[in-house]
């Protein structure tokens, strides 16, 4: 068995950011598939009374350790491996100031959008997805106006933080309806720079369900 077992599926930008990370690190882990979409695992009492009281993944095992939330799996991942760590009290600070500043305004909204766009048993309310839509975009305005004056969210070196933000940004334009990427020239650019890490995976080739099956 695996140092780690990461309870995720392919188009949960939450699970990818884990995925990453352990990608990244270069730790022994491996992925065990839950069933959102077809079984609705996460909402069964099995699953919120044997692995997470929430109803959601990702869920991050090491023995007997079981972490939930992405940011804090990030953030103990960061420590344990040393890797990917703000260094100091004002690096942590900021590095977290982004993280719920992401799972608040950029991923936060990404996420549900997405959802209702793509997977949903019934198409989204057209003004529900053009309100998501907007804030994401104007949130993502703000992570570009951001990274126009530096390669990484905090300075010179990736942390946790980017990891964090990279949540949904790597999913097909065609998922979305629009291209986060053009759209935004130097989040563009700190993508590419993200890809080149040694470990980067694409979320559908990292987690399992991929292709979507209803």
């Amino acid at each position: 068995m695996a140092e780690y077992r990461l309870y995720c599926f392919a188009q949960s930008g939450n699970a990818y950011r884990v995925a990453l990370m352990l990608e990244l690190i270069g730790a022994d882990w491996e992925p065990v598939f839950v069933d959102f979409f077809a079984k609705g695992e996460t909402r069964t009492p099995e699953y919120r009374s044997e692995i997470n009281e929430m109803g959601e993944v990702p869920v991050l095992r090491h023995g007997d350790r079981t972490l939930t939330q992405s940011s804090v799996c990030l953030t103990w991942l960061a420590r344990r491996s040393g890797q990917y760590l703000p260094q100091g009290e004002d690096e942590e600070l900021e590095a977290w100031r982004w993280m719920v500043f992401d799972n608040q305004k950029v991923n936060g909204m990404l996420g549900p959008y997405r959802f209702l766009r793509n997977f949903a048993p019934k198409p989204g309310d057209p003004a529900v997805l053009a309100f998501l839509r907007g804030r994401a975009e104007a949130a993502l305005a703000v992570v570009d106006k951001r990274l126009a004056g530096r390669p990484f969210l905090l300075g010179e070196r990736p942390t946790i933080a980017d990891v964090s933000m990279t949540a949904y940004l790597y999913y097909p334009a065609e998922e979305y309806g629009f291209d986060i990427a053009a759209q935004n020239p130097h989040v563009a650019a700190w993508l590419e720079r993200m890809k080149a890490l040694p470990g980067w995976a694409h979320p559908y080739d990292l987690m399992p369900g991929h292709p979507f099956k209803r």
